[in-house]
């Protein structure tokens, strides 16, 4: 099978969220992605303390071989220099100044490979006094952007954030940032230095809101008032078997029959209260009170058929677990099979861009810590002679 990405080499020297998942998105339409991980493995190898499985792990290490590398030796340098020499991107999430440390700048790499492009992800971005932070998800993308604080409305206090999510969106970013610079290189021949942050994509996404703060508008005031998602019509409303749906109306005049018919009230119809329903504003707490009343006659089983029905536009609140049995998701690929035996793997999310005439890769589990490694170096060119040496001075590790 001809995957998109075939002969694209990808080194991989990250841990944590956004700079693996960009790897993984790569390698799932067929990029060879070498993860590179210490001795000790990556920080997402660690344990939870829960005895859990490493759930970020399956779902960012699939389809990359390992390989291990203590980069504090001089000769793990060496090494590393050697495989990005060969490689046709570079993923990483180190400081500018750890790259430094270990020779690894892109000015410096480009001078033995100009093909190669350099990507970067880094929590706050690399200029002002808050370059050399550490970022994570969910304080880099999260907290820092107006996200986090956004969500306290429904509550009255902020909400714990779902982990990854930023990581992942953050991902998307980079790889489309990846495949532009393959697609420079493919006309001129040159590679690139190609970057985004954690910030930078929380703020992005967070985009509608920071908009309209450069306005002048007070989101928090507003939000501190704030008792729905938006109009009366669209709200988060509560079933008779206290389920959560989700309602969006966006042209109250088109949509007013049918929301009414939905709801099994078309006596509201000839209400002469909403005789000019198009200036909702003035009946806003009535129809709040009428919806929300009407919604609560329902289990959620026959209120989606029946908001369905009339082409409304709605969603249940699903929880984690109600979504990965979702057919309609496994149909779409969304949720798709692993070829593993694991139980906690045999399936998992795919990513979410679909090219017509190509196909991804069915997942595999990912590389134990330094798994491929002898594979790898073999592969590069280096010798048994050379690759013995380095596995008995603790350069390299081979797992067994």
């Amino acid at each position: 099978m001809t995957y998109i990405l075939d002969g694209i080499k990808v080194i991989e020297l990250a841990s944590y969220g956004a700079a693996p998942a960009v790897a993984t998105i790569l390698s799932d339409f067929g990029a060879d992605v070498i993860k590179i991980e210490a001795p000790t493995g990556d920080d997402r190898h660690l344990s939870d303390g829960n005895g859990e499985t490493e759930y970020y792990r399956l779902l960012n290490s699939r389809n990359k071989k390992g390989i291990c590398l203590d980069l504090s030796k001089a000769a793990g340098k060496d090494v590393l220099h050697q495989l990005v020499r060969s490689s046709d991107v570079l993923l990483t999430n180190f400081l500018d100044r750890e790259m430094e440390q270990f020779e690894l700048e892109y000015e410096t790499l480009r001078k033995t490979n100009p093909k190669l492009i350099y990507a970067h992800v880094s929590g706050y971005g690399r200029k002002g006094p808050d370059r050399d932070q550490r970022g994570f998800d969910m304080v880099g993308w999260w907290a820092r952007t107006g996200i986090l604080a956004a969500m306290r409305f429904l509550r009255g206090e902020t909400a714990p954030p779902a982990t990854g999510v930023g990581d992942h969106v953050t991902a998307l970013a980079l790889s489309s940032a990846v495949m532009m610079a393959l697609y420079h290189r493919e006309k001129t021949g040159e590679g690139n230095f190609v970057s985004t942050s954690l910030v930078a994509s929380g703020c992005y996404a967070n985009g509608v809101a920071l908009q309209r703060a450069i306005a002048g508008y007070d989101c928090d005031a507003a939000l501190g008032k704030a008792t729905r998602i938006g109009s009366s019509l669209s709200n988060l409303y509560r079933t008779r078997d206290d389920e959560s749906v989700v309602l969006i109306i966006t042209n109250l005049k088109k949509e007013w029959s049918s929301l009414v018919k939905a709801l099994g009230h078309k006596e509201w119809l000839k209400d002469p209260e909403f005789v000019d329903i198009t200036d909702w504003h003035a009946y806003t707490p009535d129809l709040e009170s009428r919806i929300s009343s009407a919604i609560r006659e329902y289990n959620l089983k026959d209120l989606c058929w029946r908001l369905n029905e009339y082409g409304l536009a709605y969603s249940a609140v699903e929880r984690a677990g109600d979504v990965v049995c979702d057919a309609h998701l496994i149909e779409n690929g969304v949720l798709v099979r692993t070829n593993s035996e694991l139980p906690d793997y045999r399936w998992t999310v795919s990513n979410p861009i679909d090219i017509e005439g190509f196909e991804k890769r069915q997942p595999a589990e990912g590389p134990a810590i330094g798994e491929h490694s002898e594979q790898i170096l073999k592969d590069f060119g280096f010798s048994d002679n050379n690759i013995r040496d380095l596995i008995v001075a603790g350069v390299i590790v081979q797992s067994r």
